[in-house]
């Protein structure tokens, strides 16, 4: 019996010996393969701090107007028996567009204008008799009245006439004609529209906050989308004197030269208005920076000496930093980053304080101050 129990003792402290050991042996490798894990170097993309000229400005949308424009029409109706210009024709003030018909205005004028001879005649010979007091005073001024009379009538049908007539009332750009010969025209109906396109305006609106960094005579610069490679300089010729009670916004105005009359009136803008003076300020791409409820952070890279393969050892470093005003794919940093730190600009959701990294800047994110749409 003592025998028996003795070899059982023996294989059970066997067993228990080495389901122990197995267990040791799993443990150590578990904590080598965490610890390999912790210490594998991250990929990541980086790019050195550098400072920048920034020029405060203040972006705003309008739209763009005439200097002078206007729908043309008459204030008769008439039917049309002349029509002197063509679609598109550039004209000058008082040049003749359009007559109507006036032969029954003209024979009505020159019957105005035998009553007004007749009346001149009439008080002309009163008055030489009134010199011989062979007629009273009240007889010459009875003719006199009528001769007064004789002649506004004969003006009133001179503006009469006048009105069967359009003329441009300004220098400009005539659009689409709308009318034709032997029409009928009601008083108001549109004939042609009428744009001094050179220069022109651009209408756009600020906030209230804006009042104090604005000025008649500050520089602009709109960008069309019609013409995305090209930017229009002006400057600011009117500003509202009103504040809109329902936006908070006040209106302004600038003046853009047009020469080539490429931009038309309607057409969309985006405006910029430098305010200030330029200053220097770190930069980087905006996706260098990592946004968070508890504050905005960045990861600088350290070196850590060198490694056994003689390349430098880099490790990410955690740091808060205060943001300015952001560029196209840029930002201002205030606080936090000096110029020559090298900072991870992609990546940093696998980073922590103290995390070793390499470097790999084959694919880096974009980091230019005026991106432009492309249509692809």
């Amino acid at each position: 019996m003592i025998k028996r129990m003795l070899i059982m003792l023996i294989l059970v402290g066997a067993v228990l010996g080495g389901l122990f050991g197995f267990k040791t042996f799993v443990n150590g490798k578990i904590k080598e393969a965490m610890a390999g894990m912790a210490n594998t170097p991250q990929t990541v993309s980086a790019t050195k701090a550098v400072t920048s000229e920034w020029q405060p400005k203040i972006d705003a949308v309008g739209s763009l107007r005439a200097v002078r424009g206007a729908e043309l029409s008459l204030e008769v109706p008439g039917v049309v028996e002349t029509i002197t210009f063509q679609s598109g024709d550039e004209v000058k003030a008082g040049q003749v567009l359009l007559t109507l018909r006036k032969e029954d205005e003209e024979a009505r004028l020159q019957s105005l204008e035998a009553t007004a001879s007749l009346a001149q005649i009439t008080y002309d010979r009163d008055v030489k008799q009134l010199k011989a007091q062979a007629i009273s005073q009240a007889i010459v001024d009875n003719d006199e009245a009528n001769l007064r009379n004789a002649r506004a009538q004969v003006a009133v049908q001179k503006a009469i006439l006048d009105k069967k007539t359009l003329r441009a009332p300004f220098d400009g750009k005539l659009g689409l004609r709308q009318v034709d010969l032997g029409q009928f025209l009601a008083a108001g109906t549109m004939i042609a529209t009428l744009q001094s396109l050179d220069p022109i305006f651009v209408d756009f609106l600020l906030p209230q906050q804006a009042v104090a960094q604005i000025a008649v005579g500050n520089k602009v610069r709109a960008r069309i989308d019609a013409f995305p490679d090209r930017t229009f300089e002006g400057e600011i010729t009117a500003i509202n004197p009103k504040i809109e009670t329902g936006s908070r916004n006040v209106q302004v105005r600038a003046t853009l030269p047009n020469v080539d009359q490429k931009l038309l009136p309607g057409m969309f803008a985006t405006v910029e208005l430098d305010t200030g003076a330029a200053q220097r300020l770190v930069t980087l791409p905006q996706t260098a920076v990592s946004y968070n409820p508890y504050g905005s952070l960045v990861y600088i890279v350290d070196e850590k000496g060198q490694g056994p393969d003689g390349k430098p050892q880099l490790s990410a470093r955690q740091v808060f930093v205060t943001t300015g005003a952001t560029r196209g794919d840029q930002v201002a940093i205030l606080k936090g980053v000096s110029e020559g730190d090298t900072v991870v600009t992609s990546g940093q959701i696998k980073l922590r304080n103290g995390v070793p990294i390499v470097v790999n800047n084959s694919a880096v994110p974009t980091n230019d101050p005026a991106p432009k749409i492309v249509d692809k």
